[in-house]
């Protein structure tokens, strides 16, 4: 019998699992809108940096830090509501309020509207990922979650390539203002789906032999949350190595179409056609293909074999990665980001999957929002301000070329990030043999 159906105590449970492919398309659809609307800046930089006659600092602040210091100390607490309330109520009032801020972002007139639009869409942001991940948990179990993730990531991929691809056509016909309206609106109609849709699972639902605890279980307080992660070692290398990973990415993301503008010679329609679109369907892939080959390893090897196999894959990925701001003709350059990307975006599901994995029920959106107040305040927070400041610090020696040297400082901290993970797998071994030991 699959672990996800032991459980199963009454009608609710059976609708929960019965609906749940469902819940994981609709949870990855707004997971795409989410990142869309928080990437879609990325292609819109150059005309917001003409129009409102910005530094690449301040561009930097709006792509991250501004967004990032709101998304990332929100989420928290309200993980902590996520974990003791519905979890399905909270997700379809932050993707209403997000989608609304971003479709403002497009009358601001200055920096300081556009950056009070942007905080707006971080506190909607916020309510979305930890309770998401906390639901999937509790639909699928273990051996299948890590495949149930890379779907869900396959949001943050295709978002951000498909939100390029929206913003950059949709910018070079009617400007950057319609763009963020597009991407915004729709949103809304999406949250009222969600809201008559999905399911609340029970916790624990899916992990066969460990049941839910009762609902008037003493809740465990936040510091307590934080303490229980910090413990656990390989969890905090999880932490730390996706917090790395991730502030690498936000850099890429962030910056990528401004480096293509300005050291590859294309232009912002050129990047929508020929680079944002396949470079979505190939993160697709590698979300996909890093979550069949995670729960593939994890039926023979264990969960901790996980990490072993994102460790082979971003080694793969960091040659092609560094060679993109080497390699100064335009098709081969782009021909090491693609490749690139084929590997290095296999990361996101199994990492979540392996932390959702290692949390206590009760603390699986805590835990969540942990990860996701690391990787924003320093992944989205740093990556793309310090790429901006970096820039603004290089201009004087290296003038044009100052945004490629600023980003393969930052890409260089990839190893880093590969070592946590090696060391999470490790630790993660040592517990496996411990607990079949015991």
């Amino acid at each position: 019998m699959d672990a996800s159906t032991t459980w199963v105590h009454d009608d609710r449970d059976k609708k929960a699992l019965g609906r749940r492919g469902w819940t994981l398309a609709l949870l990855t659809t707004a997971y795409f809108f989410s990142f869309m609307d928080r990437q879609i800046l990325a292609i819109l930089l150059e005309a917001i940096k003409a129009d409102l006659h910005l530094s690449d600092t301040q561009l930097g602040l709006l792509s991250g830090l501004v967004f990032a210091i709101f998304y990332a100390t929100l989420g928290l607490p309200i993980a902590r509501l996520a974990d003791r309330s519905s979890r399905s109520n909270i997700i379809a009032i932050s993707i209403a309020f997000w989608s609304a801020m971003t479709a403002l972002c497009g009358f601001a007139q200055n920096f300081l509207h556009l950056m009070f639009a942007r905080i707006g869409v971080g506190i909607g942001e916020a309510g979305f990922g930890p309770p998401s991940q906390s639901i999937i948990a509790d639909l699928y179990p273990p051996e299948k979650r890590a495949s149930a993730m890379a779907i869900y990531s396959l949001g943050v991929l295709l978002g951000g390539g498909l939100g390029m691809v929206i913003g950059g056509f949709v910018a070079h016909s009617y400007g950057w203002r319609v763009a963020m309206m597009v991407v915004g609106l729709p949103g809304i109609v999406l949250a009222v789906i969600m809201k008559l849709f999905v399911v609340e699972p029970r916790r624990g639902l899916a992990d066969g032999k460990v049941p839910a605890a009762p609902a008037d279980a003493p809740v465990i307080g936040m510091w307590q949350g934080i303490a229980s992660l910090w413990h656990n070692r390989a969890a905090f290398h999880l932490v730390a190595a996706i917090t790395i990973t991730s502030l690498v990415g936000y850099a890429v993301t962030g910056w990528g179409p401004s480096y293509m503008q300005r050291s590859l010679g294309m232009t912002i329609l050129d990047v929508s056609k020929y680079v944002a679109l396949p470079a979505a369907l190939i993160a697709g892939f590698s979300a996909l293909l890093g979550g069949w080959l995670c729960d593939r390893v994890a039926k023979t090897k264990g969960i901790y074999a996980q990490s072993y196999v994102v460790v082979v894959l971003k080694l793969v990925a960091f040659p092609f990665a560094l060679a993109f701001y080497f390699v100064d003709h335009l098709w081969l350059a782009l021909a090491s980001y693609f490749v690139a990307a084929i590997f290095a975006g296999a990361y996101i599901g199994p990492t979540y999957a392996m932390i959702q994995h290692l949390a206590p029920l009760r603390l699986r959106a805590t835990w969540a929002a942990l990860t996701l107040l690391a990787t924003s305040l320093l992944g989205l927070g740093i990556g793309p301000f310090a790429v901006g400041q970096i820039s603004d610090l290089l201009r004087p020696t290296y003038g044009a070329e100052s945004l490629r040297w600023a980003m393969f400082s930052v890409a260089m901290l990839t190893p880093w990030g590969i070592f946590h993970y090696w060391r999470a797998g490790v630790l993660m071994k040592r517990q496996e043999a411990a607990a079949r030991d015991a």
